[in-house]
């Protein structure tokens, strides 16, 4: 059991690790000025791709709920974050995206019945600490529709991600990835086309690449490891894994793009990885009656569907 947790968590871990590699691949690769098409690529694709894979649609209500959390955990998540990035400094906005484990856990206390305990309350106000020394600059100015925009990200995405555990699925877990990833894209391209217009009339090849590990990678994967995790562990353990995008971001700032590490982003990042562990901690403790407990339906399904 006890090992059985820890996999789940560190596969699931991968996701947003995986996310953390966005920027790099956006600033490399990507054409500039186009997040929002980026977006759409990102979702909309992949999406198509896992329901022809598995060639299963929605049923009943499902059709409805995916729309929900298609909006929710991509669609509306996204578009909020392109609004956040585009009117604050890049920290400001991840420092209140590392809310979301705190929103997370306050929703869960009334939508799913989990106790809120003191260890999570406490990793979560480390991990926002640790979140801003490693990426907030001093001169970071605020924009009241900006900071509006990166709060309502963080909020819509909770609510996602705990409507992701409430709401189980009977369908296989790469089907219900796909309807919600579809259903994002979908939501996203009136705005993409508002906002921005059409898609550039030529591509490169390092743009093409770009959009590709975005759709493979960064989407059809990263979100199936996301959307396992939450079915077979708590939402509040799995959203701490978030705290670890922006970790990641900042790594390979420092190693791909030559970008300089200070001692206080060091202590940032020491604090965010501490506080991931110590919000795990009860996640991986079992008592002496787990140890006869067999694995939950939940735990079985994961299983037989891994990515």
């Amino acid at each position: 059991m006890l090992n059985n947790r820890l996999s789940l968590l560190l596969v699931t871990a991968l996701a947003p690790a995986i996310w953390g590699t966005t920027y790099l691949v956006t600033t490399e690769l990507l054409p500039p000025g186009r997040p929002l098409l980026a977006a759409v690529i990102r979702a909309l694709p992949a999406g198509l791709l896992l329901v022809a894979l598995t060639r299963r649609l929605p049923s009943g209500g499902w059709w409805w709920r995916s729309l929900v959390l298609g909006t929710l955990n991509i669609g509306a998540f996204l578009a909020l974050l392109f609004v956040a990035a585009y009117r604050l400094p890049g920290g400001v906005a991840a420092t209140l995206g590392a809310l979301q484990p705190l929103l997370v856990a306050g929703l869960s206390t009334g939508l799913l019945g989990e106790r809120l305990t003191r260890r999570t309350v406490l990793a979560g106000a480390a991990g926002v600490a640790g979140v801003s020394l490693l990426v907030l600059r001093s001169d970071a100015r605020l924009d009241a529709l900006g900071v509006a925009a990166a709060a309502g990200g963080a909020v819509v995405m909770a609510i996602g991600v705990v409507l992701s555990k409430r709401w189980t699925s009977p369908a296989p877990l790469l089907a219900t990835t796909g309807w919600q990833l579809v259903a994002g894209g979908l939501v996203l391209v009136p705005v993409a086309l508002a906002v921005e217009g059409p898609p550039p009339a030529v591509l490169s090849g390092a743009n093409l690449a770009g959009y590709g590990y975005l759709a493979l990678i960064g989407a059809a994967l990263s979100y199936s490891l996301w959307f396992r995790g939450i079915r077979a562990l708590s939402p509040t353990h799995v959203t701490f894994l978030g705290l670890l995008s922006p970790v990641v971001a900042t790594l390979l700032g420092w190693l791909v793009l030559g970008q300089r590490l200070t001692a206080w982003q060091l202590l940032g990042a020491a604090i965010v990885l501490a506080a991931v562990v110590f919000a795990q901690r009860r996640a991986l403790g079992r008592t002496e009656a787990d140890k006869y407990q067999p694995l939950t339906t939940a735990h079985r399904a994961t299983d037989s569907e891994m990515v």
